[in-house]
């Protein structure tokens, strides 16, 4: 019995599909995520200033992506109405990190699987606990595969070559002064050049920050931050293992959730940020 005109095997629309979501991941720029000392920094080169990378999602929570645009900003606007009505109905602290990571990756695999066209985004959703301890970092790719990442994550256009330079100097309680320079040497090619202050995007979330924890870092303060060290700090061995449990967050009615200018779009063509 022959095959009709066109035919293609399941095996081969999912290698398609999965090769298609991959290359246009890889034209984006790489973004890192890394625990400091007091909780969680995300760096990523973004030349934009309207169409952000990195966003908060909830009062702990934070959200990285690189790929389409408008295809991962679907996803964080989706994630906050998750979080504000979990969060609204039950408890603050129902709303965790590791909920969103599983919607994300239900819907990221729902797509992939029943789709033409796979999402070409890969997402890290990162919550910060009471102690490093209770820092998460989920790293989750375009078919709906969930990574519990420990010290850090890289994902991007060149996600593995980043992650080994983190791997080489990366180590347990930096400062967030030592963190941000491992992380720009880490997106940096040997020798290159480092994007200049205006074109990067930085944030934390900060466990001493009171209720919600995402800050934005730009100006005069990145610049004060950039300056606080002058050579990236020695390599050390990999970290150990840390929890991924969420500690408590504070109850009380909801505030509002996704800081200004997060909910920008763009018409689709743009290229992957």
């Amino acid at each position: 019995m022959s095959m009709p005109f066109g035919y293609a095997s399941p095996e081969q629309i999912m290698r398609d599909k999965a090769d298609y979501a991959r290359k246009g991941i890889a034209r984006g720029r790489s973004v890192v995520v890394l625990q400091y000392v007091d909780g969680i920094l995300f760096v990523a080169p973004n030349p934009s200033r309207a169409l952000h990378k990195i966003s908060e999602i909830y009062d702990r929570i934070g959200f990285a992506a690189v790929g389409r645009y408008n295809e991962f900003e679907e996803l964080r606007l989706g994630g906050i109405r998750y979080a504000d009505i979990n969060g609204y109905t039950y408890d603050r602290s129902d709303v965790t990190g590791r909920g969103l990571a599983n919607l994300y990756a239900s819907n990221l695999g729902r797509i992939f699987t029943e789709s033409i066209k796979s999402l070409e985004v890969e997402v890290v959703v990162a919550e910060v606990g009471e102690s490093r301890d209770g820092d998460a970092i989920y790293r989750l790719t375009f078919d709906g595969s969930v990574f519990d990442e420990h010290g850090f994550a890289a994902m991007g256009g060149q996600a593995e070559a980043v992650s080994g330079r983190l791997k080489e100097r990366y180590r347990e309680s930096m400062s967030l002064a030592d963190a941000l320079e491992v992380a720009l040497t880490a997106l940096t090619e040997p020798g290159g050049e480092r994007p200049p202050v205006g074109q990067l995007e930085v944030a934390v979330l900060d466990r001493n920050r009171e209720h919600r924890k995402f800050l934005r870092l730009t100006g005069a303060r990145l610049e004060r931050l950039l300056g606080q060290t002058s050579s990236p700090p020695p390599a050390a061995t990999p970290p150990s293992e840390a929890s991924s449990s969420a500690d408590d967050a504070p109850t009380g009615p909801p505030p509002p959730t996704g800081p200004a200018g997060d909910g920008d779009v763009d018409d689709g063509t743009s290229p992957p940020l």
